[in-house]
């Protein structure tokens, strides 16, 4: 197959557990400098995943990066698990487990109207554990280092909102929502909403606006197809 990172590809990546999203971008980034033989090279991606989040990617090489805004605006969907009754100060397992909750009172009514609850425009509060700018220093790096954050509400839209609790406590999911939500919030108030507590303990994103996860390659194969094609190259 040929490729011309150059003019501009977009290469839909499974993104692997711990790796951060820049850890994809400078790994594929390395391999099509090598490849193409040049020193500088743009190369971006279209939506942050956390470190302990799996799935789709969009990576944009080349003149394909002035496409990124874009396919950051487009929506997103997840499939995840959610265990109640547990919550940590991030709201997913990057922290510690920090308090326990009563789970015994939610019935499958209660989770029922909680999840209808999600569906559409909506305030959310994001996590303190993220990288949200306050004062200009990350919100992580002050929550990690003990100081108070306090985070303004953004609007986000839920559009779908799936729930499967046969694995009760652990409540399987799956969300179609906007640009700028955070899925570990949602976690924390789904919790709230039970009158109990929550934490995202499983997340992976498998769709960006019309990319789906069955059409991306894993890291490996991508570095693969970049030192196997064949090369379409600008002068």
């Amino acid at each position: 197959m040929q490729y011309d990172f150059q003019a501009g590809e977009t290469l839909l990546v499974d993104k692997p557990l711990n790796w951060t999203s820049f850890d994809v971008v400078n790994k594929l980034r390395w391999n099509l400098k090598q490849k193409l033989g040049i020193k500088k090279f743009k190369v971006g991606h279209a939506g942050t995943l956390d470190p302990l989040a799996t799935g789709l990617l969009i990576i944009c090489t080349g003149k394909n990066t002035k496409k990124i805004d874009q396919f950051v605006m487009e929506d997103k969907t997840y499939t995840g698990t959610i265990l109640l009754g547990k919550t940590t100060p991030s709201y997913d397992l990057e922290t510690e487990y920090n308090q326990e909750f009563p789970i015994v009172h939610i019935t499958s009514e209660l989770m029922e109207e909680v999840r209808l609850s999600f569906l559409g425009e909506q305030d959310q509060v994001p996590p303190i554990f993220s990288a949200k700018q306050v004062d200009g220093k990350r919100a992580y790096d002050l929550a990690r280092a003990g100081k108070e954050v306090v985070l303004k509400a953004n609007k986000i839209n839920i559009t779908a909102f799936e729930i499967d609790a046969t694995r009760f406590p652990e409540i399987d999911f799956k969300i179609t929502c906007s640009k700028g939500t955070y899925i570990r919030s949602i976690a924390n108030d789904f919790g709230q909403k039970l009158k109990s507590g929550a934490a995202l303990i499983a997340l992976r994103r498998t769709a960006s606006g019309s990319f789906l996860i069955e059409n991306s390659q894993s890291v490996d194969d991508w570095i693969t197809t970049i030192h196997n094609c064949q090369l379409t190259i600008n002068n």
